[in-house]
């Protein structure tokens, strides 16, 4: 079968994944509200094209905290890769390698940050990081991946307490024993996920940025309070996310919540988003409205079931033709011409 569209992949991992592999990344939480709105919202946006503008040269390449990537698409922080592919997050660093734009590896990740690294000399790679009620292990960490070469910090602010996930509760989810969370394997236990630090508040962001001197990036913030919060306590960035819907149910959509961000911000810091991509329009969508770049979950763990670096590969590839097309057609030629006169939010 030919793979065309994003949807595609979806369909071959469902089919072929493990079920309660494909049940633990399909997961959202409670009854699913906001993992599906992640998705109708961008639907609910409507684009504004201009005609007659010269698109015969296309530049769709941007910068990410300075760093060029070839188009405003990275990989988001998911766990267990390995569960979707037998190399796991090493085939994930080499497609965003090859591809040349930034993975953010998670602290649940089935391989070490050593073995990361390896596989992809030279990648773009930010490391997300949960503060565990074991400081001196997150301490550890975050010392590690700045020695790597890592280049940003991503602290995730949205799980303090893992959401419920109907059927990973039904399933009694647990990694497979040949799997381990390879960079926690002495302060870890999967499948109670307790050792996550419900204390943690935006003083902690004072305490990462005296371990380091990486730019430190917020993920999970979706309100304007919040969004001045990260600017006053000193963040590079924000990535605008609610876990793809997996946290709180019946929170708001992320491209319903990114206008307020980034009007929040005012251009002090970056804004990014993730939740609900599945198409070139609309990651088009998301930078008309302010993001900077955006970034994958669930559809990179479609691309590594389908075949691994490769898989991935195809899906980012068709995202990134699918991107120069929208942006054509929408009568934009560069990243600098996107702007929110080239959407307007449906009536219906």
């Amino acid at each position: 079968m030919a793979m065309v569209c994003l949807s595609d992949f979806e369909a071959y991992a469902k089919k072929y994944l493990p079920k309660i592999a494909w049940d633990y990344f399909a997961a959202g939480a409670d009854e699913c509200t906001t993992r599906d709105e992640n998705i109708l919202a961008y639907k609910r946006i409507r684009f504004r094209p201009r005609m007659l503008w010269d698109v015969s040269v296309m530049d769709i390449k941007t910068k990410i905290l300075g760093s060029e990537i070839s188009f405003p698409v990275g990989i988001a922080p998911t766990g267990f890769h390995q569960l979707a592919w037998p190399d796991g997050e090493k085939s994930t660093a080499r497609a965003a390698r090859a591809m040349n734009t930034c993975y953010i590896a998670s602290t649940y990740s089935t391989c070490t940050l050593e073995e990361i690294c390896v596989a992809a000399p030279g990648g773009l790679r930010w490391f997300q990081l949960y503060i565990h009620r074991n400081r001196a292990a997150s301490q550890q960490l975050v010392q590690r991946v700045e020695a790597l070469g890592f280049q940003g910090l991503v602290l995730t602010a949205d799980l303090p307490y893992t959401g419920k996930r109907r059927d990973d509760v039904r399933n009694g989810f647990c990694l497979p024993p040949h799997m381990k969370v390879k960079n926690l394997e002495q302060a870890f236990e999967v499948c109670k996920m307790s050792l996550l630090d419900p204390s943690v508040t935006w003083n902690d962001i004072y305490w990462l940025r005296s371990l380091t001197r990486l730019p430190i990036i917020i993920k999970g913030i979706l309100t304007r309070e919040d969004a001045e919060l990260a600017v006053r306590h000193g963040v590079q960035g924000i990535i605008v996310s609610n876990h793809g819907g997996r946290q709180l149910d019946e929170g708001p959509a992320t491209i319903d919540a990114l206008v307020e961000v980034v009007e929040a911000v005012r251009g002090r810091v970056e804004v990014y988003i993730d939740g609900g991509i599945r198409k070139g329009s609309d990651v088009l969508k998301a930078l008309a409205l302010g993001a900077k770049c955006v970034f994958i979950g669930r559809p990179a763990l479609w691309g590594l079931a389908y075949k691994g670096e490769e898989g991935l590969q195809d899906v980012l590839r068709i995202l990134q033709d699918e991107f120069r097309l929208s942006m054509a057609l929408a009568g934009c030629a560069s990243i600098s011409e996107i702007g929110q006169h080239l959407v307007q939010f449906s009536k219906l």
